[in-house]
C-alpha cells in the first residue's frame, strides 16, 4: 500500500507563518472601517437603548398576556367568557393598548360569552387593567364589569 507523501518544512509551516499575518491584516481592517474622531458615529448609549426597547417589547407582550389572563379568571373563566381578540393579537399598534403611564400598561377591551365576536353579538363586560412596566404584575383592576357608554 503507498503511503501519502510526505509534506514538505515549508507545507508544514506554511499555516504557522500565514496565521499572524492574516491576524495582523484583520486588525487593520478593523481600525480602518471604525472611524475616530468628531466625524465618527455616536454609538454612545445605543446598546443600552436598545436593551431598553427590548425589554418595554417583551414587558408590554408579558403584559398583554397577564391582562388578558386576569380578565378571564376575573370574569369566570373560559367557559363563559372570552375577551376581545385583539388580547390575542401583538403588540404592534394594538388597539386593546390604551396607554403607557409611569406605572406601566393599561389595557382596556371588551368581553363577552364564546364566540361573541364571531356571532357579531354585542359584548357584555369591559375590563381595564394596569399592569408593570415587566408585565409581571397587576398594578392595579381599574374596571371590570357591564360595557360603559
Amino acid at each position: 500500500m503507498a503511503r501519502p507523501p510526505t509534506p514538505s518544512p515549508l507545507q508544514r509551516l506554511g499555516p504557522l507563518l500565514l496565521a499572524p499575518a492574516l491576524v495582523a491584516l484583520g486588525a487593520l481592517a478593523s481600525q480602518a472601517q471604525t472611524p475616530t474622531g468628531p466625524s465618527a458615529p455616536r454609538t454612545t448609549g445605543a446598546m443600552e437603548r436598545i436593551d431598553a426597547i427590548v425589554a418595554d417589547s417583551q414587558g408590554l407582550q408579558r403584559g398583554l398576556n397577564l391582562a388578558r389572563d386576569t380578565a378571564i379568571r376575573l370574569n369566570g373563566g373560559l367557559s363563559v367568557y372570552r375577551p376581545a381578540s385583539c388580547m390575542y393579537a401583538g403588540i404592534s399598534d394594538n388597539p386593546c393598548l390604551l396607554r403607557r403611564e409611569e406605572r406601566g400598561f393599561v389595557f382596556r377591551f371588551q368581553g363577552g360569552a364564546p364566540g361573541w365576536e364571531q356571532l357579531q353579538l354585542p359584548p357584555t363586560t369591559e375590563t381595564e387593567i394596569l399592569v408593570s412596566k415587566d408585565g409581571r404584575t397587576v398594578v392595579e383592576v381599574i374596571f371590570n364589569g357591564p360595557t360603559r357608554p
